[in-house]
């Protein structure tokens, strides 16, 4: 009975073993051919021991046999080894062919097409500054010569201008005064505009101005409301614009001086509107154009300080250095226009941080010395 149990075992075992589909190792392989050859010793001094079963110890022997024949045939079968199979493109194909693609269609690498057939952005050309320049007439003055090419960029920025819509065109201080108004109240509030665009967006200086129009009592924004109205209740009506505690106090404070030495308007002067609390040469030209409709001087902000000397115009450090430069030699009848298309200029495509170069006309004719160059 014991042999009988024993040779069920090891056929068990060696059929478990050929049912395995994983992998069989020369390990694995040693220990089952072990455990077989262990099982048959057993069962063979058991045999010797046991004379009277003579027929039942050769039919054991011959099963016992065949089952360690069959064990080691299963033990020496060496599986087929697996191959690691590898996508259509393995990684380091990828990269390389990543590679190959962006050497070909880099745009800093100034190629004329892509590999798509699509024609590359045009190629942007460093100008030559070409400054105005101050000559001696035959009489002894000195005689401004404006720049060179100034006209063919001038007329390059104004067709630019037409193509793309600026904050300024629709959020400027000459737009957003009320319509329905008096002349008087909407060169009032003409003023209050400039004086909270300083250092401000156009677009939040229209939305406060939009809430001086709307939350003041009625009328709305005139100067009776503005010297009527608490400190810190205009201070939260124009809470977005920069700097908006101090315009608080300039515009309660230039309140008082309309009201008591300008009858209610605002000056008609440069000198007059300069006179006010924080209100500096470009609001008072500015102002004289856009509220009174006189143009005596160019409104010079950032962005035409800026530009002008990115083209190589002059070479000044101060906004008001600039505004001479220009009125020395640019017509009279572009002075009110020019600051509204540079600041439009500067607002989309000229920007003060990440100038797009590769859009502007100016970079891919030649004309802008400033023009940035992919390297």
């Amino acid at each position: 009975m014991k042999t009988s149990r024993i040779a069920r075992e090891t056929a068990r075992i060696s059929q478990r073993s050929e049912l395995v589909t994983r992998r069989t190792t020369r390990s694995f392989a040693r220990s089952i051919h072990g455990f077989a050859a262990e099982d048959a010793r057993v069962a063979e001094s058991k045999l010797d021991q046991d004379s009277s079963s003579n027929d039942n110890a050769s039919s054991l022997s011959s099963v016992n046999s065949t089952m360690i024949l069959d064990i080691e045939e299963s033990a020496s079968l060496k599986p087929t080894p697996r191959k690691r199979k590898r996508s259509f493109e393995s990684p380091t194909t990828a990269a390389t062919a990543l590679s190959e693609v962006t050497s070909i269609n880099s745009p800093l690498k100034g190629n004329a097409a892509s590999q798509d057939g699509q024609q590359s952005r045009p190629r942007i050309k460093k100008g030559r500054r070409q400054p105005a320049k101050q000559v001696m007439n035959d009489d002894g003055e000195v005689e401004i010569h404006p720049p060179a090419n100034w006209a063919e960029i001038y007329g390059a920025v104004q067709e630019m201008r037409k193509r793309v819509l600026a904050p300024v065109d629709t959020m400027g201080c000459e737009r957003v005064a009320e319509d329905k108004r008096t002349p008087r109240v909407k060169r009032f509030q003409t003023l209050i505009a400039l004086m909270l665009s300083s250092q401000t967006k156009d677009t939040t200086n229209a939305i406060a101005m939009r809430r001086l129009q709307t939350e003041l009592p009625h009328p709305g924004l005139t100067l009776e409301n503005i010297l009527a109205v608490e400190p810190t209740r205009l201070n939260e009506l124009i809470y977005a614009v920069g700097f908006h505690n101090n315009k608080t106090r300039y515009i309660k404070a230039t309140a008082l001086i309309l009201r008591d030495q300008f009858d209610g308007d605002i000056p008609n002067t440069v000198e007059g509107l300069m006179s006010l609390p924080g209100v500096g040469p470009k609001m008072a030209y500015l102002c004289m154009s856009s509220a009174w409709g006189r143009t005596v001087g160019i409104g010079v902000d950032v962005h035409v300080h800026r530009i002008t000397n990115l083209w190589g115009w002059h070479k000044t450090r101060e906004p008001e250095e600039t505004r001479k430069a220009l009125e020395g030699w640019l017509p009279r009848e572009k002075w009110h226009e020019i600051n509204h298309l540079l600041v439009g200029f500067g607002q989309t495509i000229c920007l003060p941080v990440g100038r797009r170069c590769g859009n502007c006309t100016l970079s891919t004719r030649g004309l802008c010395p400033g023009a940035v160059i992919a390297r």
